[in-house]
């Protein structure tokens, strides 16, 4: 499957340390870090990306469920 990934418009450019693209995958979302696209990516089901960017926005950082 070619997955077309796009890097975060919040991206700081070449020298931001922390970076992520995403992609389409079927049903679900992958994320990798920009700097490594031939290294591996986490992929998230619909449910669990939309928790994911609710925790970002809300300002949390790990902990369960996220």
């Amino acid at each position: 499957m070619k997955v077309r990934w796009r890097k975060s418009a919040r991206s700081g450019g070449v020298s931001d340390e922390h970076c992520v693209e995403l992609g389409r995958l079927g049903s679900g979302v992958g994320v990798r870090d920009s700097k490594d696209p031939d290294g591996t990516y986490l992929v998230l089901g619909t449910g669990e990306f939309a928790a994911f960017l609710d925790a970002v926005k809300a300002g949390r950082r790990g902990g369960a469920g996220v």
